[in-house]
């Protein structure tokens, strides 16, 4: 299992410390990101929590899903694995072939 969280439907003001704090009644907490557009630097109103263990993962998913911060319901859910990423080459994988 898991124990990286997204949390979804975040207020764009919200902090990493305040986050932080809010999941860290639940458990303990690891690693704290709340993802920001590349250009501008703004917040893109969601993040990835990463707690210590399944039962603290499993804690946050249960007493903060639907739970408000800063005005909002929050949606916490196990994050899903990104796939790998292709390696260099081409954007057709193919081979150049010169």
């Amino acid at each position: 299992m898991s124990n990286r969280l997204y949390v979804g439907n975040l207020s764009y003001e919200a902090t990493k410390d305040a986050l932080h704090a809010c999941f860290a009644e639940c458990g303990d907490v690891a690693e704290t990101h709340i993802v920001t557009d590349r250009e501008t630097g703004r917040a893109r109103g969601f993040a990835f929590i990463t707690m210590r263990t399944d039962a603290d993962a499993d804690s946050a998913i249960s007493r903060l899903n639907g739970a408000m911060f800063e005005g909002r319901p929050l949606r916490v859910n196990r994050a899903e694995e990104r796939p790998a990423r292709g390696g260099a080459g081409n954007a057709r994988g193919g081979h150049r072939g010169w």
